[in-house]
C-alpha cells in the first residue's frame, strides 16, 4: 500500500484532530527512507489544515506528522489536490509564488527571529531560507536566502489523490544559526513553530495546522505559533 485512498481514509479517520496550541513530535526508532511513500510512517498525522487566518475549513485537506530521533526533525504531509500546479525548478526558486507546497517554521526559542523556513513542491522542489526579523521593532523582512540547512532531504510523491511530503532536517544544521539559540532537543522540549501549505488550485488558500488571530504578515506570525513538544 503505498499512499493511497485507503491510506489516506485511515488517516482521516484516526488523525488528532487538535488545535490546542501544543502538537506532539514523536519520537522513533525506526529508519525512515525520504522517498514520498508513507507505508513506512507510523506516527499519528494532525489535521486537517485550515485557512490560516480565520480557521475556516480549506477546501481540499491537509495532514502533517512529526518525528524525530537524537539526529534529526522528519515531517510528513499527505494534501489532497485535484489540480497539482507547478514543476521542479532550480533548489531555492521562490516557488512559494507560484507552486503549490507545504511548509514549516521552526522557531525554537520562540523569540521570533533568526528562524528557519523550509518548502517544498509537488515536484520535490526545495527551498530553505533564515528569517531574521518581521516585526517593525527590528527593521522587518530580514531574511536570508543565501542559508542553506546542510544535509537537508525532501521528496514529493505525486498520487491519484493529490501528493505526499517528506522532509528530513538534521538538528546539526540548525544549531549552527548565528543568535538562533537552537539546540538539539530531548524529551520535554518545546519548539515554536508551525506547518503550512499554499495550494493555487481552482481557488487560491493559505492553509495552517494552527490558525491565527492577526491579519498581518501572512504566515510570519512567530508570535502566534505553535508548540511543538518532543515526545517519546
Amino acid at each position: 500500500m503505498k499512499c493511497s485512498s485507503l491510506l489516506y481514509l485511515l488517516i482521516f479517520l484516526y488523525s488528532i484532530n487538535n488545535y490546542s496550541q501544543t502538537f506532539p513530535v514523536h519520537k522513533t526508532n525506526d529508519k525512515i527512507i525520504i522517498d514520498g511513500d508513507l507505508t513506512d510512517w507510523k506516527t499519528p498525522f494532525l489535521g486537517p489544515f485550515v485557512i490560516h487566518n480565520s480557521g475556516e475549513k480549506a477546501t481540499q485537506n491537509t495532514m502533517v506528522s512529526l518525528s524525530w530521533n537524537d539526529e534529526n526533525l522528519y515531517i510528513a504531509y499527505i494534501s489532497n489536490d485535484s489540480k497539482i500546479i507547478g514543476e521542479s525548478k532550480m533548489k531555492d526558486s521562490e516557488i512559494y509564488k507560484t507552486d503549490d507546497l507545504v511548509e514549516i517554521f521552526i522557531d525554537p526559542d520562540g523569540d521570533g527571529q533568526n528562524y528557519a523556513e523550509i518548502g517544498v513542491n509537488a515536484f520535490s522542489t526545495n527551498y530553505d531560507m533564515l528569517i531574521k526579523c518581521v516585526s517593525p521593532d527590528c527593521g522587518g523582512w530580514k531574511t536570508s536566502t543565501s542559508f542553506n540547512i546542510s544535509g537537508l532531504e525532501t521528496v514529493s510523491k505525486i498520487t491519484p489523490e493529490g501528493f505526499c511530503t517528506e522532509i528530513k532536517i538534521p538538528f546539526s544544521s540548525l544549531t549552527t544559526i548565528e543568535n538562533g539559540n537552537f539546540a538539539t532537543p530531548k524529551t520535554g522540549t518545546k519548539w515554536k513553530a508551525n506547518v503550512f501549505r499554499i495550494d493555487y488550485g481552482n481557488i487560491t488558500e493559505y492553509l495552517a495546522l494552527q490558525p491565527y488571530k492577526s491579519l498581518k504578515y501572512g504566515f510570519h506570525q512567530p508570535r502566534e505559533f505553535a508548540v511543538f513538544e518532543f515526545v517519546e
